[in-house]
């Protein structure tokens, strides 16, 4: 491909709007362009990384067993409201209508639609199991979409769905498609971890994510370094610490707090750190209030309190918060705190003389023992992960980092076959539902997180498996004839050994077209100029390297193949 006779429009400088290194370079290597906000139409040079994307995605999904169908983006509000997530989905869905007033939503997920599919194909036990997966757009109306295609709302995503016999069944599915998606991130020169990750709106008793380490990323990570576990902040499990400090033997004593509400606030009042509060935060689940004790530096992660609780967790109001402990919100606390479930964090056990509310308006309580004034017969793993816990796995020490989540992959369970009719007839022709694995790839944040693992301050460097074009040939001066001969000679050599070719025609400087080149980060790099002129040698050079190689015509296709399986 010539590129006068391509579309690639290239930015000299980073728009304003881009915040993070795959969005500026994106836009300033015409990979893509900005419609309105979080939608980008693809440009040809990005839509071939895209393509070979998808492409490696169905290879190993096929590879694996999966069969790949095409589902409608726009699905009926029925669907929606027998799984119960017409609701639930919130504003995020994109809703519409039909000249009938028919309710529909363009899709931001399929697992109704594809389980309304099997309820209407699958009967018996003989038709199982089947892994159905598709390469499809998702819309959702994000609040705020930022970084690109990293989170807009129109998207490019693989989602895929298996349907088994039993929870035996369901975890080979599941076993086959995360080793699926390492072989595809593998493959598409990224690396990539799995961490446990709570099941969220999808439901499910267990997932695991797949993250990009990257300093941009939106999501933490805890991981232990001694031990290789890691889990998303918001799943991740934090072992017990070690015995608890000695405990102060000061008198407990009760101060006058007019006003003082925050851990902010009351740190300076008393001139002491956040970490030695003990929160009491009031919440309700299943209708039940329950009392929750944290470190004053700590979060409560409502994920862990769920599950304790055995249903969804919420803050209490301001009139459950009084009937509970006696006081407005700002100063509750577990002295005295009677009537109502305690549940308390392991962060507590590491507090020696705690500031807690006095269940009085106005009033809190100092140097509190927490084993003399409120006894806690269990601590329990309750708050967010943070650097320096202890891991639950060994006695190493969790670190955080950021990272890209750019699959997921669920085990479902029956939570949508039982509510959609997907059921089929056991040996003994008794009605069972199929055990549903979910697993998704965001295909185009795919794209966004290879830039971000492969760039450097001159633009792109793609691995070779996913690159737009694996050979970039500059012509300098390409009205020489001898300049041009060369490089048709060279469009021949690469082209019969199956290489996809970029032939930069343009006239313009030499300047220009190696900054273009970088920027672009084609694989390998081939110029024909000043030395072949003089020499006869073309220079041959991998983005992902500085050495120069000058060689003659005919060893060029040998020592581009040798650079790319280096790329």
């Amino acid at each position: 491909m010539k590129w006068t006779n391509t579309l690639i429009s290239t930015q000299r400088d980073d728009p304003q709007e881009a915040e993070i290194p795959s969005h500026r370079l994106m836009l300033r290597a015409g990979l893509m362009r900005k419609l309105a906000s979080g939608l980008y139409t693809w440009l040809p040079l990005g839509l071939k990384v895209l393509r070979k994307v998808e492409t490696i995605v169905r290879e190993e999904m096929d590879r694996a067993g999966a069969l790949e169908i095409l589902m409608p983006i726009l699905q009926p509000r029925e669907l929606w409201e027998k799984s119960g997530r017409w609701e639930a989905m919130g504003p995020i869905m994109l809703r519409s209508q039909t000249h009938g007033g028919r309710e529909l939503a363009l899709g931001p997920t399929h697992e109704e639609v594809v389980t309304d599919l099997v309820a209407r194909e699958i009967s018996s036990y003989r038709q199982l199991p089947v892994n159905l997966y598709q390469i499809n757009t998702k819309f959702r109306d994000e609040i705020r979409p930022r970084f690109g295609v990293m989170r807009s709302r129109e998207f490019i995503m693989k989602d895929g769905y298996s349907f088994d016999l039993d929870e035996a069944g369901a975890d080979r599915s599941y076993r086959l498609m995360y080793q699926a998606y390492e072989r595809i991130f593998r493959r598409c020169g990224l690396e990539a971890m799995a961490v446990e990750a709570d099941t969220g709106v999808m439901g499910g008793k267990e997932s695991h994510e797949f993250m990009v380490p990257a300093e941009t990323g939106e999501d933490a990570i805890a991981v232990c370094p001694a031990c290789g576990y890691a889990a998303n902040v918001e799943q991740a499990a934090i072992g017990a610490g070690s015995s608890a400090p000695e405990r102060t033997a000061e008198k407990l004593e009760e101060v006058a707090t007019p006003g003082l509400r925050t851990v902010e606030e009351l740190s300076g009042f008393f001139s002491a750190p956040p970490s030695r509060f003990i929160k009491t935060l009031i919440y309700l689940a299943g209708g039940k209030p329950a009392a929750v004790l944290i470190r004053g530096d700590r979060e409560v992660n409502e994920s862990k309190l769920a599950r304790r609780l055995g249903a969804a967790a919420v803050l209490a109001d301001g009139e459950t918060i009084r009937a509970v402990t006696g006081a407005p919100l700002g100063f509750a606390g577990p002295v005295g705190l009677t009537g109502v479930e305690v549940l308390a964090d392991y962060s507590v056990a590491a507090v020696a003389d705690g500031i807690t509310g006095g269940n009085r308006e106005d009033l809190h309580l100092r140097h509190v023992n927490i084993d003399r004034d409120c006894p806690i017969p269990e601590y329990l793993d309750l708050a967010i992960a943070a650097a320096g816990d202890r891991c639950p796995s060994c006695s190493g020490n969790l670190a955080i980092r950021r990272g890209i989540e750019v699959g997921h992959v669920f085990k479902l369970g029956t939570k949508y076959s039982r509510s959609l009719g997907a059921v089929f007839n056991d040996e003994r022709g008794e009605e069972q539902p199929a055990i549903m694995g979910c697993y998704g790839i965001g295909v185009s944040r795919t794209v966004a997180a290879i830039i971000e693992q492969h760039h450097d301050e001159k633009g792109i460097i793609w691995p070779a498996a996913v690159a737009p074009y694996q050979v970039l040939l500059l012509a300098l001066a390409p009205d020489r004839p001898e300049v041009a001969a060369a490089a048709e000679d060279l469009t021949v050599r690469l082209s019969g050994r199956g290489l996809d070719l970029l032939y930069d025609d343009r006239s313009a400087s030499a300047g220009v077209k190696f900054n273009d080149a970088d920027l672009i980060g084609i694989p390998v790099r081939l110029t024909v100029g000043k030395k072949f002129l003089q020499t006869g040698l073309v220079e041959v050079k991998a983005r992902n390297s500085d050495e120069l190689h000058a060689v003659p015509p005919e060893e060029v296709p040998d020592l581009v193949e040798r650079l790319l399986g280096q790329a």
